[in-house]
């Protein structure tokens, strides 16, 4: 059996032996705590040598934030600028459709969903599938309503999609556009107050559009009376997700502000629903058939002849 001592390397017994053969050899000592040194026997003074590890390290750090996914974003024209605004998972997107259509008291829903990770990704797919929901069922209810005359000739309206495109699109961006500017400047009027960023307030006005995909299917149906009480619960709980969102917010300012405040964004939402119902789902005036009629009689003319 080998003992102990028949175990050593022999790589550390030869350079023992050239050390001891040489004193003046150069050597290159390694440690966990410190960079390595390069000691130079040849040198007069022997001062050590230190490598420069500068390149190795920096690209150590690099390699640590790729994998960390702390990764600089860059200048607005780069595609990685915009990338970051698309970064979610499914996962993501559907808890906060779900949050969305569930408002509850006391729950923010940028504190509770967005999580300081906004994004335009559920925004986006939700404007441009509510712009052919409106538009398609818009014509879907017209042509069910127009089935009841003999005499309707069913004409699709395809410049009802150009419009959707222009008041949804406007309404989820220019909105918040200007909410984020008014709450930005009495920001700076009230110090006490805090902020969203603006694409924070985008999201959530897209997000809380989501709820008018269901219900302007549902406006289908032709009975006047279920599309204003669909319209009515679409708006309460979209408005709700809104005002629970930005009261906390607007209620750090003055009272007359800050119900101004949420009384304009309620009346807007207000107007972009009821809009909606009465331009695309408005029962059309058609024209009537005219009547057959048997034309009058040509009237008799009796000339009476004097005898001579």
């Amino acid at each position: 059996m080998a003992s102990p001592n028949d175990l050593q390397f022999q790589e550390f017994e030869e350079a023992a032996d050239l050390l001891a053969a040489d004193p003046g050899a150069p050597t290159l000592s390694m440690s966990a705590s410190n960079p390595p040194t390069t000691t130079a026997g040849a040198a007069a003074a022997g001062e050590d040598v230190k490598l420069d590890l500068s390149e190795d390290e920096d690209a150590h750090e690099e390699s640590s934030e790729l994998l960390g996914g702390q990764k600089a974003s860059g200048g607005f024209w780069t595609f990685e600028y915009y990338q970051s605004f698309f970064n979610v998972d499914t996962i993501q997107v559907l808890d906060r459709l779900k949050g969305s259509v569930m408002p509850l008291p006391g729950r923010n829903f940028i504190k509770h969903y967005l999580r300081n990770n906004p994004d335009l990704y559920g925004p986006f797919w939700i404007c441009v599938t509510l712009v052919f929901s409106v538009a398609i069922s818009g014509n879907l209810s017209n042509f069910i309503r127009g089935m009841e005359d003999p005499d309707y000739h069913y004409r699709p309206q395809f410049h009802r999609v150009t419009i959707a495109v222009v008041v949804i699109f406007m309404y989820a961006w220019l909105v918040p556009i200007g909410l984020w500017g008014f709450l930005t400047w009495r920001q700076g009027a009230e110090r006490q107050m805090g902020a969203y960023s603006f694409l924070e307030t985008v999201c959530v006005y897209g997000y809380s559009l989501f709820i008018y995909i269901p219900t302007s299917i549902l406006w289908i149906i032709p009975f006047e009376w279920l599309q204003w009480t669909l319209i009515l619960v679409a708006m309460v709980i979209s408005g709700s997700v809104l005002v629970l969102t930005f009261w906390p917010v607007v209620r750090e300012d003055t009272k007359v502000m800050a119900v101004a405040t949420v009384v304009t964004i309620v009346v807007l939402h207000t107007l972009l629903a009821v809009g909606c119902k009465l331009y695309f789902f408005e029962a059309e005036d058609h024209p009537a058939s005219p009547a057959t009629t048997t034309p009058p009689p040509h009237p008799t003319v009796t000339v009476a002849v004097k005898p001579h």
